[in-house]
């Protein structure tokens, strides 16, 4: 577990996302820690905590009946966590051309 919380710290200034999804009835008290909603991971490997909270755990037998709401759970974080990078970064959205919009269409 620690060494995977020493990785987690490590990539967290990286663009990048974990996502975990825990399948069965086991306890995951660890992949709840690992989330980091509650609170911010700390290695004591690299002596620091995560810069960002890049890690999403989603239990999957309560959302199993409900694949909308499961693929919901499961990408809430990530936009959030791309907008988050992009700001730390100063990394400006290119303006969307017309052509472009069209395009999209």
């Amino acid at each position: 577990m620690e060494r995977t919380i020493d990785k987690i710290v490590e990539g967290s200034g990286l663009p990048m996302a974990v996502v975990i999804v825990g399948v069965g009835n086991a306890e995951f008290d660890n992949m709840d820690r690992l989330d980091g909603d509650d609170e911010a991971l700390f290695s004591t490997y690299v002596n620091k905590y995560a810069q960002a909270d890049i890690v999403q755990f989603v239990p999957f037998d309560e959302y199993k009946n409900d694949p909308t709401q499961l693929a919901r759970e499961v990408l809430d974080e990530i936009p959030g966590q791309v907008l988050a990078y992009m700001r730390k970064m100063n990394i400006v959205p290119n303006k969307t051309t017309e052509a472009q919009r069209r395009q999209l269409k």
